[in-house]
Formats: structure tokens, C-alpha cells, sequence
């Protein structure tokens, strides 16, 4: 497929990267679960490489001959122009050389996930796709199989939380669950252990847990500000808490999973 270098901004086939958001992405026409965007060659390269179908590719100049480098023989367009006409038509600057509409995958069924899984992490109602992205970058670095995510957690193929997890959503296995009931179901079935980051009575600090941690642990996340919900705690098998000092009572949910993986890291 030839370099298409843009003229006119009003080209439909450039729709996927004018003012977009992701909300809209999800919903794009002609695809069978909606797009994402993958900014920077690094992410494009590891999108490729979990299976991932780009639509097109919209690069800078310089980036042009990387972009066909990544995508071979695939028949996938390649848009090109400069600077100032492509932040006009995506409303920001292209800093990292290149971006990418992907298709969506279909979300693999938890069980799946779970088969062999032995430290996964679920978040609840995580709102940033900010701290979504850096608990995806520090869980998936440190050793966990799978992340499972709540109806209301932000969705983790926003393109804020690929670019701040650097591309690891698309690395770490992650399916969506339902509510806490099925949930913990299905997790029980898994030979898991539900044990819930939080403050309160009778929670158990997190070297304590370590030192004994079952084969199969499920550390749950609560979202920021208001921490787990009370359905999430009474599904838990174990309350952990990460001790503090000086008067600290929490962590940024990011920080606090990096903490938690860690503790039961082999």
C-alpha cells in the first residue's frame, strides 16, 4: 500500500483521527467491536505483535518509513503530512512520530484467563484511565497473568491508559466481569483467593499475608478517592492492608498495586 500524503482534511478516510474520541472509537462504523488508537511505533509494534488488526496508520514524516517497517506486507493505509496539518486534524501534536486506529479485539472470557492464571488483579470502578494504564505497566512488569476489570472501571483500551502503561494493556491478558456475585463465583471456582487492598477492622498487613499466601490470589483495587465498595469487601476473602508511616493512610491505587505484586512476587 502506497505512502497517501493528505491534502484535504475533509478526506473521509481520515475520520478515525479527526477530534475523536474514545467513547466515539468504540462505537466506529464498519468494525465488529469498535477501534482504539495506538500512539508511538513502540505501541504499534507490541498491538502487532497480541494480534491486533490495524484499519490505518497516520505518520510524520520521518515516521513514514517505520510505520511500513512494522506493518510488512500487511494492506493497511499509511497517511502522511506535516506536523501543523495533522495536529490540526487530530487537535494534538503527533510528539511520538506516529499513530494507529486499531481494531478491537473481543474480550476473551474470564474463565479463559483464569485457567492457569495464579496472581491476576481486579479493578473496581478505577475512573483515570490514567492510573488504569500505570497499574496495567507496574502488575503486568511485576508478574501478574491476567487483570480483570469491573463494569464501571474505565476502559483500559482508552488511548491515555495505553500510552501511560506504554503499550502493556495490549500485553497483559484483561477481560471485563459482572457484579460481585458471579464474580466471586467464578473466582471461588478457580481455586482463588479474594483478597481486598483497604483499610478497617481485622485487615491483615500485607507482609503477614505474604508470608503465607495461598496458590491463587485475587488482589482486588478500589477506585480513587472512595476505595473498594462494600459489595467488594464482603465478596473478599482477606483484607490486606500495606502498612504506613507517618500518618499516611493510602497510596495512589498505581503505587498500591506495585506494592501488593511485589509482596507475592516469587
Amino acid at each position: 500500500m502506497p505512502v497517501i500524503e493528505i491534502t484535504d482534511l475533509a478526506d473521509s478516510r481520515l475520520g478515525d483521527y479527526s477530534h475523536q474520541t474514545d467513547v466515539a472509537l468504540k462505537k466506529a462504523r464498519g468494525t465488529e467491536h469498535g477501534l482504539y488508537i495506538a500512539e508511538s511505533a513502540l505501541v504499534l509494534e507490541r498491538a502487532l505483535a497480541a494480534g491486533h488488526r490495524p484499519r490505518s496508520v497516520l505518520a510524520l514524516g520521518g515516521s513514514v518509513h517505520e510505520a511500513l517497517d512494522l506493518l510488512g506486507d500487511r494492506d493497511v493505509p499509511v497517511f502522511s503530512g506535516p506536523s501543523e496539518l495533522l495536529e490540526e486534524l487530530t487537535g494534538y501534536l503527533l510528539h511520538r512520530g506516529l499513530i494507529a486506529a486499531m481494531h478491537r479485539p473481543a474480550l476473551p472470557a474470564p474463565e479463559s484467563l483464569l485457567a492457569t492464571a495464579r496472581r491476576i488483579v481486579i479493578l473496581e470502578n478505577v475512573a483515570d484511565p490514567t492510573n488504569v494504564g500505570a497499574i496495567f505497566r507496574s502488575v503486568g512488569a511485576i508478574g501478574a497473568d491476567a487483570v480483570l476489570v469491573t463494569p464501571r472501571c474505565s476502559d483500559p483500551f482508552y488511548r491515555r491508559a495505553i500510552r501511560v502503561s506504554m503499550g502493556t494493556v495490549l500485553q497483559v491478558p484483561w477481560t471485563r466481569v459482572g457484579d460481585w456475585a458471579s464474580t466471586r463465583e467464578l473466582l471461588s471456582a478457580s481455586g482463588f483467593h479474594i483478597a481486598a487492598l483497604a483499610l478497617g477492622p481485622g485487615a491483615v498487613g500485607l507482609r503477614d499475608f505474604a508470608a503465607t499466601a495461598p496458590e491463587r490470589v485475587a488482589f482486588v483495587l478500589g477506585a480513587e478517592g472512595d476505595g473498594l465498595t462494600v459489595e467488594a469487601l464482603e465478596a473478599a476473602d482477606t483484607i490486606v492492608t500495606i502498612p504506613m508511616a507517618h500518618g499516611i493512610d493510602s497510596l495512589n491505587v498505581a503505587a498500591a498495586s506495585a506494592v501488593a505484586m511485589w509482596a507475592l512476587a516469587d
